[in-house]
């Protein structure tokens, strides 16, 4: 746990929450809207990532794995 993680992707710009399986992380939004920084959350477990912005919620098309 603990470890950065950069989500890239379009239209991030105002992204309101970043979880992994569920749990939620802090983020950060690079001024061009393109990447979010973030770090995986105590407690998350392998599974999805999910980011919401104002356009929807996206969901990643593999799973994340947490290493124990």
């Amino acid at each position: 746990m603990g470890a950065s993680v950069k989500i890239l992707g379009t239209d991030l710009t105002g992204a309101t929450s970043v979880s992994f399986n569920g749990v939620a992380a802090e983020f950060t939004v690079n001024s061009a809207g393109a990447a979010i920084s973030t770090t995986v959350p105590a407690g998350a477990t392998t599974g999805r990532v999910q980011v919401t912005t104002p356009g929807g919620t996206l969901v990643s098309n593999i799973g994340f794995r947490v290493a124990q």
